[in-house]
């Protein structure tokens, strides 16, 4: 006991952390930049959008991850708000015909769209490692037991 009467919040002398720290901050970042979200250093994805089975550096497997349906919502999410924003404010500032919106809006749909695809989804990985999701706990969680 200390003077205030508490207990000393130390741990024993044989103290081991059970598992190592994972930042959630620096695995989305690093997933966002398609880089292994343990180590920093390693690539996330072997294609556009095919991950690697394990980082070569640090062999932390990627392969059980459940990106699904999260990197592309998000994209849609916020190329639809730049995209109507953008439109919106230029209808405001200039007189265009809808051809011209299609022939400058059509386009950077397309390349806002190509360019956050993979990092949302190396974010996305990244998330599911700091939180321990998606094969990521260590445990069977296949969900095979529920039949």
């Amino acid at each position: 006991m200390s003077e205030t009467g508490k207990a000393a919040a130390t741990p024993p002398v044989d103290w081991t952390p059970s598992a190592e720290e994972r930042p959630l901050g620096t695995a989305l970042w690093r997933g966002f930049r398609s880089r292994c979200p343990r180590c920093g250093e390693g690539r996330l994805f072997r294609s556009f959008l095919k991950s690697v089975d394990a980082c070569e550096d640090c062999g932390l497997a990627v392969h059980h991850h459940r990106a699904d349906d999260l990197p592309p919502y998000l994209t849609v999410f916020i190329v639809g708000h730049v995209v109507v924003a953008g439109f919106m404010g230029m209808e405001e500032m200039v007189e265009l015909t809808m051809w011209q919106h299609l022939a400058i809006w059509v386009p950077v749909t397309i390349v806002l769209s190509l360019a956050l695809m993979q990092p949302l989804k190396g974010a996305t990985i990244g998330l599911q490692w700091a939180l321990k999701m998606g094969g990521f706990s260590g445990a069977d969680d296949s969900g095979e037991e529920f039949g």
